[in-house]
């Protein structure tokens, strides 16, 4: 191999190395992206993660006094999604760093820049739309001329009332 040749491997594997680390630093600070969002009276914490993962809710001792379990349940949930959202902009910030200029980071994390949902499926129909975020049901692939299992789902029922 010439001398010309070896020089290229060396600066392309020094790239290499290079941009090996820094994807290492970069996935360490994503994965340590965490956010907290607190009630107005301090009575509910959540703490998310990265990609909107809860990771720990905190109530005080008395919030079930001060809340119905509707309301608390509530809090938690409009709590949650505000510090998803604050996790992902940091994330957002954290990858526009290492990503090509003109490109959008929010694009790659799942959300529009224009901050609408883009999760709904396009041109679904009614019957999808409404099941669209159940689990599959046992009888979902059962032809018209097969027997009826509509109402069989054992993995909804208790031992008790499995009838194998």
């Amino acid at each position: 191999m010439s001398t010309d040749h070896r020089a290229q491997v060396a600066e392309l594997m020094a790239d290499y190395r290079r941009s090996r680390e820094r994807l290492a630093e970069t996935h360490h600070d994503l994965s340590s992206i965490a956010e907290t969002a607190r009630s107005e009276d301090g009575s509910v914490q959540v703490v998310v993660g990265p990609q909107g993962v809860l990771r720990e809710v905190v109530l005080s001792g008395d919030v079930y006094e001060r809340q119905r379990p509707a309301q608390l349940a509530a809090t938690i949930v409009q709590l949650t999604a505000a510090a998803a959202q604050a996790a992902s902009r940091r994330a957002a910030d954290v990858l526009a760093e290492v990503l090509p200029a003109g490109t959008d980071p929010e694009l790659l994390l799942g959300g529009r820049a224009d901050g609408a949902s883009d999760s709904a499926p396009r041109n679904e129909s009614p019957r999808n739309e409404s099941r669209r975020n159940e689990s599959p049901r046992i009888d979902d692939n059962v032809d018209d001329d097969d027997e009826d299992f509509s109402n069989a789902s054992w993995l909804r029922q208790g031992p008790a009332e499995r009838k194998w």
